[in-house]
């Protein structure tokens, strides 16, 4: 039995239409993303017998995957079906849900939560043949009252920032174990990334640094000490470098897995395994905050509801989820014996789309570039929820 395990997770997304914008317009960067997508699943099959990863990817980036016409356009650089079949058949490849649009869960509405988690594992099944046992929210912004929705979803655990946990009897948790946290009578594990080691994941890092790191903070925790590390994974030059021997794989990764077949003192675990061998027992509270990105803390959310633009963006979300909620509920009420409730059922799900759509973080992280984009997105779910409203 180890007395160190190492949990490895990358996060993929992109907005609604990135993958065609990009093969448009950017031609080398759609290479290099979608080279960073096939690149894990590439070396989890290599080092299969040690090799142990964590992969989410929101709902809208497998939407994009889905779309024949991305797949033929992307077919001279990756054969989406198959790399999308290799992940599914990878069992040393935990696959991780999250909202289908990338939301900042805190910053939406209640109403949208549960849409926004089934969607997910719908599409996730669809694409791999099987469901995300773990979570992962979105820019890791998470708060307590997203408990009972995740659980109900059928999550079993949830990674979160390591900074944001803390003991019920306040002081300090050590990151290195995993927790229990409930809220309104629903119970989940929680996860602590460890945010150090993980912005050197993001950036840079090697094995031997990595080792020694890691023993260094494995100490503070009782075996068996559980180090988890996550980031992107496809950003930045050290994921979509070309040149593999100087990024991520090459140079980290693979020099990682070689020594660990000569015996390395850290072993690299699925979460779901370690949890099955070593289920929580200690009770925390998770403070509601985000990851560090940018030159934001996490401690609040600043990265997309700092500026007023970003405010009234978000209030326009909360405004147009409250319209569809209301007409939704007039037409539960009359459609059960109306002949046009045929039509009224495909403009609400249309512009419910459009709302869903509308609460994806892209479009608050990146300030006045994008926030507009909400604005468009509902514009459409307004049209459509005023020719629904027309016939009911």
């Amino acid at each position: 039995m180890a007395d160190i395990y190492h949990a490895l997770g990358l996060h993929m997304h992109q907005p609604p239409g990135n993958l065609k914008l990009l093969i448009d317009e950017e031609s080398w960067e759609a290479r290099q993303i979608l080279a960073a997508y096939e690149r894990p699943v590439k070396y989890l099959e290599q080092y299969r017998d040690v090799g142990r990863l964590h992969v989410g990817f929101s709902g809208i980036l497998l939407e994009q995957f889905l779309d024949p016409a991305i797949v033929s356009r992307y077919a001279h650089i990756v054969n989406i079906p198959l790399m999308l079949r290799r992940y599914g058949e990878a069992d040393n490849i935990e696959l991780i849900g999250m909202g289908y649009y990338h939301p900042i869960f805190p910053l939406i509405p209640k109403d949208d939560w549960a849409e926004q988690l089934i969607r997910s594992r719908q599409i996730m099944q669809e694409t791999f043949g099987r469901e995300p046992k773990g979570f992962w929210p979105p820019e890791m912004a998470f708060c307590m009252e997203m408990i009972p929705a995740i659980k109900q979803a059928g999550y079993e655990y949830i990674v979160v920032d390591s900074v944001h946990v803390w003991p019920l009897d306040g002081g300090r948790c050590v990151p290195y174990k995993p927790y229990l946290a409930k809220y309104d009578g629903h119970e989940i594990t929680v996860v602590p990334r460890d945010r150090d080691v993980s912005n050197a994941q993001e950036s840079g890092l090697d094995a031997n640094w990595f080792e020694g790191e890691v023993m260094n903070k494995a100490g503070e925790c009782p075996p068996p000490s559980l180090v988890t590390t996550w980031s992107d994974g496809e950003n930045g030059g050290w994921f979509r470098q070309m040149a593999e021997q100087a990024g991520f794989w090459g140079h980290f990764f693979a020099p990682y897995m070689e020594r660990e077949r000569e015996g390395l003192p850290i072993r690299p675990v699925l979460l779901s395994d370690y949890l099955e061998e070593h289920p929580p027992t200690e009770g925390v509270h998770v403070q509601t905050g985000a990851w560090n990105v940018g030159s934001t803390s996490g401690y609040d959310f600043s990265q997309w509801a700092g500026s007023e633009a970003q405010r009234r963006a978000i209030e326009e979300v909360f405004q147009v989820s409250k319209a569809y909620h209301e007409l939704k509920g007039t037409f539960d009420q009359k459609s059960q014996s109306n002949w046009w409730s045929s039509d009224a059922a495909r403009l609400l799900e249309n512009a419910h789309r459009y709302v869903l759509q509308s609460e994806t973080s892209c479009y608050l992280f990146w300030g006045d570039a994008w926030v507009n984009r909400v604005y468009e997105v509902t514009w459409h779910a307004r049209e459509l929820l005023g020719k629904a409203r027309e016939i009911i």
